[in-house]
């Protein structure tokens, strides 16, 4: 069985990873009812306690502390790893696998990428070799940050460029919280762009995240769950306002209920690491089949069902429906529209009582409305676990590597030149040691470099399509 270690940096990554934790163990406590420490928990957890009465281990019902998850947990603001750690999984973390600081990186880069990073990189190799040590076969990293503020995008990434020095084969994903054009923070485009160039040239995998997606489904499903206009077709416990979750609509802080559904997403990828499956799918199989260039490695996600209800007994329809808005830009965790831009590739990973035969139909199904690039016409991976979310029968993520993401990286791009032809707030990073002003002209000819790549995948409208050279391999 193969190990994870998910590095949760900056306020959103911590928050998002305590929900990540919190559903995981859920998860695990409804299938191994005996709380016996088995394969399926050593993926993401580790037994750091020896029983010797015979009843195994309780991972449910507050009694979790012989396990350890493996993780590390950094902020430069310690108010919400204290938060985590007063509250019920308190347990599940020790000292050894936290840093932090007091003073924040004032929503700036540079602070958290070249001061704090310089500052603390000792403390994060020692601690990521630490918790390295205990994985018996470690596959993977999964680092949790936003790209608007100053350590989850600053330190965040510094942490990307540890892991690849320090660890060079282990793969690296990404889950990227991007800022929405009204975020509160001034300076969120200088961020969130310097921080690409690090993702572009550090990741495996990015899966950008869109704060206003996320608000949006969050409406939606409150609408339709107080409209009552739809009557059970909408389940009161879905996937991100279940109680299970550990979130309750009536007490929620604003932001919970939209980790919630970043939290499914992880839960989701990893459940064929994590369970059994008639169709597994290795987390380094998704890089393989879904990156056919370097640095087009941002994959849209969507997520489903996020409102519609899944009884048991599932009619073929509703099933075929679940597959349906998977393609919707309603269902999207960022703003675009997948089913009108072009596919390189793209994963389903379905998991619950789903036969093969229904996904093979459903992918015939939908093939014909979907524009995929000419050399990969069949660059469909799939992936079945048997284990369903808890409440559900069934679920899917869709990770779709295509050309849809361009339009965020553009509006990125434009935000940010609105600043940079100014000059404005320069001096703030400026007066950062290290921090030159060539770290703004890399950072946006870095995205800008990456934005041609994807106009030289897309289908202009009624245009002919323009397929990348493929490489000459010599025989």
């Amino acid at each position: 069985m193969t190990q994870s270690v998910v590095v949760q940096v900056g306020q959103c990554g911590n928050q998002i990873g305590c929900r990540f934790w919190d559903l995981a163990l859920r998860e695990h406590a409804a299938v191994n009812q005996k709380g016996i420490y088995d394969e399926a928990l050593s993926s993401f957890f580790r037994n750091v306690d020896t029983r010797t009465d015979g009843d195994g281990i309780d991972i449910y019902k507050g009694k979790i502390c012989s396990l350890k998850a493996r993780a590390l947990l950094i902020d430069m603001e310690e108010g919400v790893v204290n938060e985590i750690l007063q509250g019920p999984l308190r347990d599940v973390f020790d000292s050894k696998q936290l840093i932090t600081d007091v003073s924040g990186s004032g929503n700036n880069w540079a602070v958290g990428h070249k001061l704090y990073g310089c500052q603390y990189w000792e403390n994060i190799v020692e601690k990521l070799r630490r918790t390295a040590e205990h994985c018996d076969c470690l596959q993977c990293f999964f680092v949790i940050h936003s790209m608007g503020g100053g350590t989850g995008s600053g330190l965040g990434t510094f942490v990307l460029n540890v892991l690849e020095d320090e660890f060079p084969e282990v793969y690296r994903f990404v889950t990227s919280v991007y800022p929405s054009g009204e975020d509160d923070v001034v300076t969120s485009p200088y961020n969130s762009v310097l921080a690409m160039k690090e993702l572009n040239e550090h990741a495996d995998c990015v899966l950008p995240i869109e704060n206003e997606s996320l608000f949006n489904i969050v409406s939606k499903i409150h609408q339709m769950t107080n409209s009552g206009k739809l009557g059970s077709t909408v389940k009161q416990n879905s996937l991100i306002t279940s109680s299970a979750g550990g979130i309750r609509t009536d007490q929620a802080k604003p932001f919970d209920a939209m980790n919630n559904i970043v939290a499914n997403l992880l839960l989701n990828l990893t459940s064929s690491a994590r369970f059994e499956g008639s169709l597994n799918m290795d987390l380094n199989e998704i890089s393989m089949n879904l990156v056919p260039f370097p640095q087009l490695h941002y994959l849209v996600s969507s997520l489903t069902p996020l409102y519609t209800l899944a009884d048991v007994n599932v009619p073929s329809r509703r099933l075929d429906q679940m597959f349906s808005d998977a393609f919707s830009k309603d269902h999207q965790l960022i703003q675009a529209d997948p089913k009108h831009s072009l596919y390189l590739a793209c994963a389903l990973l379905v998991r619950g009582n789903v036969q093969v035969s229904d996904l093979r139909r459903n992918i015939e199904r939908l093939k014909p409305s979907l524009q995929f690039v000419s050399w990969n016409q069949e660059g469909w991976k799939t992936g079945l676990c048997s284990v369903p979310p808890v409440g559900h029968s069934h679920s899917l993520l869709a990770l779709a590597n295509n050309t849809c993401v361009k339009p965020t990286f553009m509006e990125l791009k434009d935000r940010f030149m609105k600043l940079y032809k100014k000059k404005a707030h320069l001096h703030h990073y400026l007066h950062v040691d290290g921090m030159e002003q060539s770290c703004f002209s890399e950072a946006i000819s870095s995205l800008t470099d990456l934005i041609e790549e994807y106009n030289q995948l897309d289908v202009s409208k009624g245009g002919p399509r323009t397929d990348p050279p493929r490489l000459k391999i010599a025989m």
